[in-house]
């Protein structure tokens, strides 16, 4: 069955410390926030992606009349600990569902390789007119893979925004830091990109290979410019963020600028433009909390 969007990586459980209510649990990945982009966009979104099928389809449940799910059954469901918003957002990985078989099926208008820990495959089998690829899980090491286990966590409903029992969670954690991104970790082509700047230091092998795949690379910066490395000859281009923009929750705003990036240049946008409109998706999305404040069509292309 055919996708006009098609998210590839692990949805997550989010264990999002809150200053004032202690730690949450919500829905996440960029899987998930990119595909409800693209679903709030008008197309028909489908998320494939790898975990333990009826936690994902719990939490994913509020969002089922936007969104269409396959989920490819593992042990655990990958689960991250967040603290703090944008430059100061440190995060650990309590669980991993592991890497995603390969290669995977689809048949997409738009494919998106969204990893958020290393899972994603680099081919897949099927069709994908416009390939958009989000390298950040491609850039994260953890404990793990210096051979320590990682821990399932026992969380019971999961839906909402739900208290946790006090866990010594650094026992639990696994500390999340920048490797440098390997090449070949990389899906077979892409037609664009989208990284956030503090990546960059990570991501100088993927400048070269958007050069060879004639792809264009947005650069978000926060309420600072975006920077759009352009096809061709590698030309670079900034586009305002949209002003006075007060913050009350970021997660997530940097997959619905990448899906709305990927959608508009997949409609023949230039992407400069397409840039434009994406850094007007993440404005809104900032602007609200959680993933019932990401915008719709209306709201961002006019």
């Amino acid at each position: 069955m055919r996708f006009d969007y098609v998210t590839v990586g692990h949805v997550t459980r989010d264990a999002i410390e809150h200053p004032t209510r202690g730690t949450l649990y919500r829905v996440g990945g960029s899987a998930f926030y990119s595909a409800l982009q693209a679903a709030r966009l008008g197309l028909r979104a489908l998320i494939l992606t790898q975990g333990v099928p009826g936690e994902i389809e719990e939490l994913i449940e509020p969002y089922r009349d936007e969104l269409e799910l396959r989920v490819i059954p593992a042990e655990q469901t990958t689960t991250l600990s967040t603290q703090g918003m944008g430059a100061a957002r440190s995060q650990r990985l309590l669980a991993w569902a592991g890497p995603m078989a390969e290669p995977v099926a689809v048949d997409a208008g738009i494919l998106h390789v969204a990893p958020v820990a290393r899972e994603t495959p680099v081919s897949w089998d099927g069709p994908a007119d416009f390939v958009g690829l989000t390298p950040q899980g491609l850039v994260r090491i953890w404990r793990e893979d210096q051979g320590l286990p990682l821990v399932q966590l026992d969380a019971g409903s999961l839906l909402g925004d739900i208290p946790l029992v006090p866990l010594d969670m650094e026992a639990l954690a696994g500390d999340i830091s920048a490797v440098a991104l390997d090449p070949t970790e990389l899906p077979e082509r892409f037609d664009a990109a989208v990284i956030a700047e503090r990546e960059c230091p990570s991501c100088h092998a993927l400048f070269p290979a958007a050069r060879r795949h004639g792809a264009s690379v947005a650069v978000t910066a926060g309420s600072r410019p975006t920077t759009v490395h352009l096809p061709g000859d590698g030309s670079v281009a900034q586009t305002p963020f949209p002003p006075a923009v007060a913050t009350r929750d970021d997660i997530g705003a940097g997959d619905v600028f990448a899906a709305t990036f990927f959608v508009t240049l997949a409609e023949g946008r230039p992407p400069l433009e397409a840039a434009e409109f994406a850094n007007v998706a993440a404005a809104i999305r900032i602007a609200g909390e959680g993933p019932g404040a990401i915008g719709r069509r209306e709201q961002i292309i006019p």
